[in-house]
């Protein structure tokens, strides 16, 4: 090993040193109406111990007095989720998915969407007044309307008045969305105003499952805001509290695989959003949205709020686009906007989705249609990587000419140019027909990227028993008993991985023949640190990518070198070819 490659990997492990060290999460911005009234019920309100919360309003402090009632919990089962509601604030205390659907692997049980509970936050809470407000923390009255629908009300002073205020839900048996029912009544018609606001209404929280951060950096938590045109998705970073002062339709957060939306009714009531990332137990911080519903004046009112607790798949959440597909009969919203695409690319990206769909119906097993799709694009992509050599060669055999006029011209960009165009016109070559096929090759990979570090489908998926169990998550041979301090700060490595170590060896392969193919360039210390740096900063990157992604990128590996051997071929024919050419004008010389 010579000492330029000796130099690529120090600058290599250097590198990943300090990424290791200083990484973290950055916000991504993204850019992403319909408006549904929902006929307006009256409910029974039911009264007990008065509490004060007066206090609440324009402060960070709930004036508690008192309870002489005890908490109670009530459980609502569906064939999506089990629901627990505590009467202490008449909030969720555990939304657990169903575990045939949606395993947490990690617990064995189903994944938990109410995660970070504690006495003082919990999901679906509200708090009287604007976002930084506590929470109401009360014990409410309950009443059984059916086995899917209950109403719990408690009476509250608010500026020396007694306001009742009600929380009603409503579950179906076969869907995700829920409806949550706020009802008001205030018999002196002053109605609810702090800075504009009347109250707050939350997500979770924290979204389940529960995940490592430094052992999985391709998890993340994002804050979602819809303004009835574009989705804004950034991704959260810790100990973090901020107001979204932007059009907001609809909103919530969301991880990789599960979201959790607020939708309004009426979406003229948001004032803002904002969301929460503070740290309140051990080091896991939140990830909480909150929406902020405009001040009012009144007697009685009740607002209608739709919540969306589940997976962050296309078919789940597109039945709210159409009115007939769904219990609720919403349409217009768009929920499906809240989902991770590749921007500008989606178009691309649905069109591989489809394609892997396709696949997937004869041979169930989504790992292989990863092997068979990276195969149906290299093969399709070939005559563009194919003109793409040969235009490097034609480059290279034009570089005496363009070196000469270069030289030549080097004080007359003018003629310079004129003159190279000339050139390339006689060899009927033009220079960004080389770009061209590596862009496209380019914008393939970024939505495959994409598409195999999110799609839904891959969430325990199989692919070889034993090895990778599930395609959204590192494939393993042995689960360390414990962490290893320096390994475990810089990769987080929890697993011994095999899948990474083939990655790396079929990229090494690959480069070394790509090298040999003449192809590299002039530079020689960028080929070496191109041919044996950048596989080794990959290892570290790519230690813990899901298997699915690895997997495609390890095909393609495979497909690359054999599809660079047969190019090798071809080119050594054409060099062969190109020196033929140039010897037989010399002899012909030679006998005049």
């Amino acid at each position: 090993m010579d000492k330029n490659t000796v130099w690529a990997i120090v600058l290599s492990i250097l590198v990943i040193v300090v990424s290791g060290i200083f990484f973290t999460p950055k916000a991504v911005k993204q850019e992403a109406s319909a408006q549904q009234t929902v006929e307006a019920q009256k409910s029974e309100n039911t009264t007990n111990k008065v509490e004060d919360l007066s206090a609440v309003l324009g402060t960070e402090q709930v004036a508690e007095i008192e309870e002489v009632k005890q908490e109670e919990k009530i459980t609502i089962k569906t064939n999506k989720a089990e629901i627990v509601i505590t009467n202490k604030g008449a909030d969720i205390i555990s939304y657990t998915l169903d575990p045939e659907t949606h395993k947490d692997y990690e617990t064995g049980k189903g994944v938990q969407l109410s995660d970070n509970i504690t006495d003082v936050n919990r999901t679906c809470a509200i708090s009287l007044g604007t976002a930084e407000n506590n929470i109401i923390n009360g014990i409410f009255d309950i009443k059984k309307i059916d086995d899917y629908t209950y109403l719990f009300t408690k009476d509250v002073i608010v500026n020396n008045r007694k306001v009742t205020f009600g929380k009603k839900y409503t579950f179906t048996p076969d869907e995700y969305m829920f409806r949550l029912d706020v009802l008001i009544h205030d018999e002196s018609g002053s109605g609810l105003d702090s800075n504009g606001v009347a109250y707050t209404i939350r997500t979770s929280p924290q979204i389940g499952p529960h995940f490592n951060r430094k052992q999985n950096k391709y998890e993340n938590r994002q804050f979602i805001a819809f303004n009835g045109k574009k989705a804004k998705k950034p991704i959260l970073t810790d100990g973090a509290f901020k107001h979204w002062d932007k059009d907001i339709m609809w909103g919530g957060i969301a991880s990789k695989y599960f979201i959790e939306l607020i939708v309004p009714a009426d979406s003229t009531i948001i004032k803002n959003a904002a969301y929460s990332t503070k740290i309140e137990i051990d080091d896991y911080a939140n990830a909480q949205a909150m929406i902020e519903r405009k001040a009012f004046v009144g007697k009685d009112v009740q607002d209608t709020y739709f919540m969306y607790f589940g997976p962050r798949n296309e078919k789940d959440l597109q039945i709210y686009n159409v009115s007939d597909n769904n219990y609720w009969r919403l349409s217009g919203y768009k929920l499906s906007e809240s989902l991770q695409s590749s921007g500008w690319l989606s178009w691309l990206e649905t069109i591989l989705k489809w394609c892997l769909e396709i696949l997937h119906i004869p041979f169930k097993n989504w790992g292989v249609c990863i092997i068979l799709l990276t195969l149906i694009l290299k093969i399709i992509l070939f005559p563009l990587s194919k003109k793409q050599s040969l235009g490097t060669l034609k480059m290279q055999e034009l570089q005496p000419k363009i070196q000469a006029i270069q030289k030549k011209y080097a004080n007359d960009q003018q003629k310079q140019q004129a003159e190279m165009a000339k050139i390339y016109q006689e060899a009927h070559y033009n220079p960004a027909s080389g770009c061209l096929p590596l862009i496209f090759q380019f914008l393939i990979l970024f939505a495959m990227y994409n598409l195999f570090n999110n799609y839904f489908e891959f969430r325990g998926a199989s692919f070889i028993k034993g090895w990778i169990p599930d395609l959204s998550t590192g494939d393993s041979v042995y689960a360390l008993k414990k962490d290893i301090p320096v390994i475990s700060t810089f990769l987080g490595v929890s697993h011994i991985r095999i899948l990474p170590v083939i990655y790396v060896a079929t990229q090494l392969l690959s480069g070394k023949i790509t090298q040999n193919s003449g192809m590299g360039g002039q530079n020689a210390a960028s080929m070496k640190f191109m041919t044996y740096g950048m596989p080794l900063l990959f290892f570290f990157i790519f230690y813990n990518a899901p298997s699915g992604l690895l997997l495609y990128w390890l095909t393609s590996n495979i497909l690359q070198i054999v599809q660079q051997i047969i190019i090798n071929k071809i080119m050594k024919e054409k060099r062969s070819e190109m020196a033929n050419k140039k010897a037989v004008p010399a002899k012909s010389g030679k006998k005049k």
